[in-house]
């Protein structure tokens, strides 16, 4: 009988987020007879968590909700929280005593480019190292190229799209980097997005004679729900009815609650925060946008498409791979003004849409769940 091997994993948590999700689906259809594997968060938190297989030990540094706000009171566990972090960053050979009690991996992957430099630093000479790269890191603040090559010092690079991809190979100085990069769509469940999409909706009312645009990720400058809110209340001065829908929370939350308030689009603007299941609310809306300033590949389209759903997105990476370079959907200009003539667009032309709808109909998503999780596994296999 062959040995399994030992896999350490890390993530900071396990909210609602892309990263967080495409883990999660891949460790539920992962083979549990050829890996033994510990996962290690930075916090014990999320919607996530209970998905998780039970043949999967889950270990935490922290354990409870993520703190988004400065109050006072949240300021001591915040910090202390920070600091225990770094001081387990400065000295990972405290972590690895204790927590992970001297174990030997065979191999370590970050599932976010976040966690480089804790799995970088890991005193375990003879584990292989791998990275999953989920953002156009070109697009991320304080990743300049040679913040970017520091990745090189993994024995692979995992990316999501061809933009990654050429980002990587753009920076590779010889034929060994470029041979540790790997692109595998991400792993994604049609049939749980389809069966999810059945349940009821929960604390909104959608109105047939209005269009509404709906939005889901997590509320950070990212996603450029700031753009999304001042292109809504553009349209209404001009006399377009419409409704507009965000799904999700964040540490921006607040600040896109008060923009909200001071554009004035109450009536017509939502904030939905946290929902345990989306899928009904992007079934029961007219329109999917994504407004995001960057992305790796972004894992909402492809629910979008899975629900059928007409889809306006900025261009920005995974965008043309996802949509089939806009048979699929209309791309727009990443910025506010490529938002604005959009969902203009859409309101004056619906029939547009409708072409976008049939070409969607017989489509054939080159990624599935079985041939990106097959595809990751080998890689596991041959490191």
């Amino acid at each position: 009988m062959l040995q399994k091997k030992k896999i350490l994993i890390r993530i900071g948590s396990l909210r609602h987020g892309g990263a967080e999700k495409v883990l999660v689906t891949f460790l539920k259809n992962l083979p549990k007879d050829q890996f033994e594997i510990d996962l290690l968060l930075n916090l014990y938190s999320g919607k996530y968590l209970q998905e998780v297989p039970n043949w999967i030990n889950v270990l935490y540094l922290n354990k409870g909700e993520m703190i988004t706000t400065n109050r006072i009171q949240d300021i001591p566990k915040k910090a202390s929280r920070v600091i225990y972090q770094n001081l387990l960053r400065k000295f990972p050979n405290l972590l690895y005593k204790r927590k992970l009690q001297n174990k030997k991996y065979d191999i370590e992957f970050a599932a976010i480019h976040g966690m480089r430099d804790e799995i970088l630093n890991s005193p375990l000479q003879s584990s292989k190292k791998i990275v999953w790269i989920h953002n156009d890191l070109s697009e991320v603040r304080g990743y300049s190229n040679d913040e970017i090559k520091k990745f090189f010092g993994f024995d692979k690079i995992l990316v999501i799209s061809q933009k990654i991809e050429k980002l990587f190979h753009d920076l590779a100085e010889n034929i060994v980097e470029k041979q540790k990069i790997v692109k595998i769509y991400n792993p994604l469940d049609t049939h749980e997005i389809l069966t999810e999409a059945e349940k009821p909706v929960i604390n909104y009312t959608f109105d047939k004679n209005i269009p509404t645009f709906i939005s889901v990720g997590t509320v950070f400058p990212q996603k450029g729900f700031d753009r999304l809110l001042n292109v809504h209340k553009k349209l209404l001065e001009e006399g377009f009815q419409h409704k507009l829908l965000i799904v999700g929370d964040g540490y921006d939350f607040e600040k896109i609650k008060n923009l909200k308030n001071e554009l004035g689009v109450d009536d017509t603007a939502k904030l939905l925060g946290f929902t345990e299941n989306p899928y009904p609310y992007f079934k029961n809306a007219d329109f999917y946008i994504l407004s995001s300033r960057y992305e790796g590949f972004p894992t909402v389209l492809f629910e979008a498409i899975t629900l059928q759903k007409k889809i306006i997105a900025t261009e920005v990476s995974g965008v043309k791979e996802m949509l089939d370079n806009g048979s699929l959907g209309l791309i727009v200009d990443n910025s506010e003004k490529g938002i604005y003539e959009g969902m203009k667009n859409a309101l004056v032309n619906p029939a547009l849409f409708e072409n976008y709808t049939i070409r969607m109909k017989s489509y054939t998503k080159p990624f599935t769940l079985e041939k990106s999780v097959k595809d990751i596994t080998d890689v596991l296999n041959k490191l």
